[in-house]
């Protein structure tokens, strides 16, 4: 029997790709480890970047996942009948094993097989080709191989058929995506010459290189450009991609995949859009028992922007006005201001009510839901609070403009409610209506454009490195953190766990758990601990195990359900000396047993193979992060230019 709800279709495309050898791996968190580029993860392959680029996968060469995403790029749309803020991703990938071939194979089998779609309502397109990379006749030499017919394929240009990377830099390629036909009458064409009617599903990425700064240097490793006379070595190093990036050919040739759960759960129940499938229409139907007025829009902005947020509250993050924060407190407000055109009136506040519902469908298989479900109630509800003191003040500013407006609020002041006090353009105009006039809108969308070069400069400046960007320098700092982690231990206490990191190629940002402001003592001792490892030239390596095993060792690591059933675990520092050597181990004579290796921590790398490669470890600012989260920013000086990585202990 097909599978149709969502439930059964996320477990069978597990099962399924289970039964091909792939090692199934839990998601990761929304709040992307050591990656600068993006606030959120944004797809499946975003946590795997590393693997995607050489670094082996304790799973293996064969994986798949149904990972949680959020992207911001299309809020405004939100409300209609495809865009979602927060989605589901299911996604198998060959870590330099199987390529295009298999994976269209395996990909038309699920679609056929599986999910019972008939083939005769599949169609396909692969990328163009332009200055970069060439047409992808060969993915579609394979479609026409497993049954679809010449006239179902189309080619389309790099915006449409060209994945990645999932930040600035990082491995990318030309993709070949799978559509349903959607209507009632006989399929049409295919994309490219009939574009209505047609439905994306799922997407195969063929990801043969790595989109990384013309002025980055090479490493002779998976990451470096090959030295060969095809055509794609060629192109890539030609320079015609840009004048600030370069696409490299990866060594290691990738597939990564993106079916959209919802997408699938739409088709699969026959539904005209992604809000009237099971899991989302029972929290839309939670909003609606709340509504004492119509609208549609605003009832599936509330379902959807309660839903992401009660996820990345689940993950960590609180309401705030900077990075990840921010766009929380935006969800948040934006389902707020809906509620109001929804009259919804509810005893103190009404998200928590329908985040209700959010853990009562995603709880079975997001289990941090339910554990924090008085975290998420608490934060909406302070949020709720806090933006109906806002809006009171904003409704102050509103009337001062009514008194200085003859016949119209002026465009700068109207972007000023919107910005300051979360007033949208709408909701003005509502109030200036009532007042007898009108609003410049033609002002307030230039002051927004104003408002957006200005932040897209400000995050380009901001946002470099990123997971990709595995150059020596961010390898050096990575490895730091950890042996920042474990001295903060040392000094601070087993309290002490890492709550995130961000490194560029610059320097590091490290949150750690600790309920007060260190002293200039305790940092110092910090900074010499670390450097004393530094100096040593302790060893790296690492080895996979299973999470049992890890915890037995005393590996440092959120035991959660990010993990699979097998993880790497890096040892800096040898596990072998003598306990009466007191000489023989950094931090002899202090809280670590002189036997005990400096540092071991679950991670997914890549480190230097030494602690001598990472240079001089200098501690440049320690405050809070947020409640009971401090943060460390460091750099390194000097170290060795061309690292070694290190291997694994065998």
């Amino acid at each position: 029997m097909k599978p149709a709800s969502t439930d059964d279709i996320r477990q069978a495309f597990l099962d399924f790709f289970e039964s091909k050898g792939h090692t199934i791996i839990p998601g990761a968190p929304l709040v992307p480890e050591n990656d600068p580029t993006v606030l959120f993860t944004t797809a499946g392959m975003h946590p795997l970047v590393p693997y995607l680029l050489g670094e082996p996968h304790p799973g293996g060469k064969r994986i798949a996942d149904c990972q949680k995403c959020i992207r911001t790029q299309d809020i405004d749309e939100v409300g209609d009948e495809s865009h979602l803020t927060m989605f589901e991703m299911l996604g198998n990938w060959s870590l330099g094993d199987y390529f295009k071939e298999e994976a269209i194979k395996m990909s038309f089998e699920f679609l056929t097989e599986v999910l019972e779609i008939p083939k005769e309502k599949l169609a396909i397109t692969c990328f163009r080709g332009d200055n970069d990379a060439p047409k992808d006749e060969e993915a579609a030499e394979f479609w026409m191989g497993v049954g679809i017919p010449e006239e179902r394929i189309g080619f389309l240009p790099k915006e449409d058929n060209w994945w990645g990377p999932a930040g600035q830099t990082g491995p990318c390629g030309p993709d070949t995506e799978m559509f349903v036909w959607m209507n009632e009458d006989d399929p049409k064409g295919n994309p490219e010459t009939h574009p209505y009617g047609w439905m994306e599903v799922w997407n195969d990425v063929f990801m043969q290189y790595n989109k990384q700064p013309r002025s980055s240097g090479n490493r002779d490793d998976n990451r470096s450009q090959q030295q060969s006379h095809n055509r794609d070595s060629e192109i890539a190093a030609s320079g015609e991609a840009g004048d600030e990036m370069k696409f490299v050919p990866l060594k290691q040739k990738n597939v990564d995949t993106g079916m959209g759960l919802e997408r699938v759960a739409a088709v699969m129940q026959e539904c005209g859009n992604v809000y009237e499938t099971d899991c989302l229409q029972s929290i839309m139907d939670r909003v609606k028992s709340l509504a004492d007025a119509e609208g549609l829009k605003h009832q599936r902005i509330i379902t959807d922007h309660i839903k992401a947020a009660a996820f990345i509250i689940a993950d960590g993050i609180l309401p705030s006005n900077v990075d990840q924060g921010y766009v929380l407190r935006r969800l948040i407000r934006r389902a707020i201001r809906s509620g109001r055109y929804l009259k919804i009136e509810h005893d103190g506040t009404f998200t928590p009510t329908i985040a209700d519902e959010v853990i009562k469908q995603y709880s079975s298989v997001y289990g941090n839901l339910k554990e924090k479900e008085k975290e998420i109630r608490d934060a909406l509800s302070g949020e709720e609070l806090q933006f109906g003191k806002t809006l009171k003040e904003g409704m102050k500013q509103f009337e001062k403009a009514v008194e200085k407006a003859s016949t119209e609020i002026d465009g700068v002041t109207a972007f000023h409610l919107y910005d300051t006090y979360g007033f949208p353009l709408e909701l003005t105009k509502e109030l200036a209506g009532e007042e007898g006039l009108k609003v410049d809108e033609k002002g307030f969308k230039q002051s927004f454009e104003e408002h957006q070069k200005l932040s897209r400069a400000g995050a380009e400046q901001r946002f470099s490195g990123g997971l990709a960007d595995q150059s020596s320098e961010t390898t050096k700092l990575h490895t730091a953190t950890h042996l920042l982690n474990a001295a903060l231990r040392k000094v601070l206490g087993d309290h002490v766990y890492q709550k995130g990191s961000n490194i560029t190629a610059d320097r590091l940002r490290f949150d750690f758990s600790h309920p007060e402001k260190m002293t200039k003592e305790q940092i110092a001792e910090v900074e010499k601990l670390v450097n004393e490892a530094i100096e040593a030239d302790l060893p790296i390596k690492y080895h996979v195990t299973d999470v049992e095993g890890a915890k037995k060792e005393g590996a440092i690591g959120v035991f959660d359900e990010r993990y699979g059933n097998e993880v790497k675990v890096y040892v800096i520092g040898k596990n072998d000396c003598d306990k009466d050597n007191a000489e023989c181990a950094v931090g002899a004579q202090r809280a670590v047993p002189v036997q005990s290796p400096f540092s071991i921590e679950i991670c997914g790398g890549p480190h230097v193979a030494s602690t001598s490669m990472i240079g001089k470890f200098k501690i440049k600012k320690e405050e809070s992060s947020s409640s009971g989260v401090r943060r460390i920013k460091a750099v390194v000086e000097g170290g060795t230019e061309n690292i070694e990585i290190a291997e694994e202990d065998k």
